[in-house]
């Protein structure tokens, strides 16, 4: 015997009765801060956030990346 149940609900409706938390504020923080990264644009300290994180090994040599990257980009360092 098979039994089927369909459950027509909204997504938010969903989440709720799964027990799931609400990440809707979370996800607005970073639709917001993505925006402000789209209209700002990335500034070396930004950059210098990234590249720390993608490249750990790489802290004793940062500032010759920065000065390269940034002189690429026709920015002088800050």
């Amino acid at each position: 015997m098979k039994i089927t149940f369909d459950i027509d609900c909204t997504p938010q409706e969903a989440r709720t009765l799964m027990g799931l938390p609400d990440l809707e504020p979370l996800h607005e923080l970073y639709l917001e801060r993505m925006r402000g990264f789209i209209t700002e644009g990335l500034t070396p300290a930004d950059f210098e956030r990234l590249a720390r994180n993608w490249l750990p090994g790489m802290a004793d040599g940062f500032e010759k990346w920065r000065s390269v990257f940034l002189g690429g980009a026709g920015k002088t360092k800050s």
